[in-house]
């Protein structure tokens, strides 16, 4: 299973940014995925999860400035961000939970994360 994040990046306070995230060999359609972050001495938290239903959850910290979304078609998930402040500087990572090609039993899967720095 691959999960390849890309779209992060230095950005001023207030501005946006897009991740995405590319993936291969999970079963994409059934699988849960999302976003988590870890900011420098901090522990990786939650950021947004999108079931296979198209559920959303998301943190506290990014209710309202940010949208996650996925393209089954595309086998891809994607997270919006808006109005980042300073606090949101974190490397982002593509989390999936689901089934690989082969398997029956659901597992836990990470990217290689994306570095997101926001300027004050």
């Amino acid at each position: 299973v691959q999960l390849q994040a890309s779209g992060g990046g230095l950005v001023q306070a207030g501005g946006s940014l897009s991740l995405s995230c590319a993936t291969s060999g999970i079963r994409f359609i059934g699988a849960t995925m999302g976003w988590y972050r870890q900011a420098p001495g901090k522990d990786r938290e939650l950021v947004a999860t999108i079931t296979s239903a198209g559920a959303v959850k998301y943190a506290e910290f990014v209710k309202g400035r940010s949208t996650i979304s996925r393209d089954n078609y595309k086998r891809t998930v994607n997270l919006q961000m808006n109005l980042l402040k300073p606090e949101d500087t974190a490397v982002y990572y593509c989390y999936g939970h689901g089934t690989r090609w082969g398997q029956s039993y659901e597992s836990d899967y990470w990217g290689q994360g994306t570095q997101v720095t926001v300027s004050s």
